[in-house]
């Protein structure tokens, strides 16, 4: 039995938990590929990636390429070693790198593939009113989450749950598919099924201001999935238009109900307390949200200091 020697890709907070999986269970780590740091939020900060600084706080050898297919970059991979590489949230691979090592390159999906392939899995998933999903390994071929799959675990999806706590459980139900992913191909007991090519699977988007604005039309339910796939991060937006004031609002947590009424789509009323916004099935109650220039707050924190009439209405 050959021992494991690991290259490790991926950027964000969902890619840590499972490359901390794999450092506590003593494999070995040769090298750290995450994206080069770059400037974020209101002041332009330069900030690393998650994958980064727990590199720097194991003292794991790090690699941040701007090309993946520059030579330089190239012979400093080859010299690392590794016989396998791990891929968790990076971004697509040459084939010059995913077929360097022995034993192959593979990803770990946030997704039961071949459906939701692509950029935002987790959140697509709750925002389409899925019951279930899950996480899925496979061999990085030549197009995007497409190879041969290794491992696939499911899980449910709770009827309020938010793309939030559904992260930080794909992250766990992940750390134990790549576990036992590595554990198939260290005994050369790992088996593959190819993906089918059904036209009807569904994609997972990547998040844009456009897929994230609140359509009132629709039905409450489809509004309140958006809510919760899209909290906490980036959140689901709309405009509010009270007499002159016109505010872009994020929109964290609602509630549903369905009941008829005569209001217009998208009226909002308030009590002191509560805020609700009128959709065609029922009444949408929203729990938390934030407007611009001020933090996320509940609603009765916000109507303590932000005064919304009676003929304010989301657009």
């Amino acid at each position: 039995m050959e021992k494991l020697r690991i290259v490790f890709m991926g950027t964000p907070d969902f890619a840590v938990g499972i490359l901390d999986t794999i450092y506590k269970n003593n494999y070995t780590i040769v090298g750290v590929i995450t994206a080069p740091d770059k400037p974020a939020g209101r002041g332009q900060k330069v900030s690393m990636s998650a994958v980064k600084e727990y590199a720097l706080e194991k003292n794991l050898r790090l690699l941040q390429p701007t090309n993946l297919k520059s030579e330089e970059f190239l012979a400093e991979l080859k010299s690392l070693e590794a016989n396998l590489q791990v891929v968790v949230a990076f971004r697509m691979l040459p084939e010059v790198v995913w077929k360097m090592p022995k034993f192959g390159t593979f990803n770990l999906h946030a997704s039961l593939l071949p459906e939701y392939r692509g950029a935002a899995p987790i959140n697509w998933a709750i925002i389409n009113g899925e019951t279930k999903t899950g996480v899925t390994s496979f061999f990085i071929d030549d197009k995007i989450d497409t190879g041969a799959m290794i491992l696939s675990k499911e899980t449910e999806i709770g009827a309020n749950e938010t793309s939030g706590e559904l992260h930080d459980r794909l992250m766990h139900l992940g750390s134990e598919t790549v576990l036992e992913t590595l554990q198939l191909i260290e005994t050369g007991k790992a088996t593959t099924t190819l993906q089918e090519n059904n036209p009807e699977v569904k994609t997972a988007y990547k998040l844009n201001k456009d897929n994230c604005k609140i359509d009132w039309s629709q039905s409450g339910k489809t509004i309140f999935n958006l809510i919760r796939g899209l909290s906490p991060y980036p959140a689901a937006w709309t405009y509010i238009k009270d007499g002159k004031n016109e505010w872009n609002v994020k929109i964290y947590s609602a509630s549903f109900e369905e009941k008829e009424h005569t209001d217009t789509i998208g009226q909002i009323s308030t009590t002191k307390k509560e805020i609700f916004i009128a959709v065609k099935d029922g009444v949408l109650t929203i729990e938390s949200l934030q407007f611009p220039g001020k933090k996320r707050m509940l609603a009765h924190e916000l109507l303590n200091g932000v005064r919304i009439s009676e003929n304010a209405i989301a657009l």
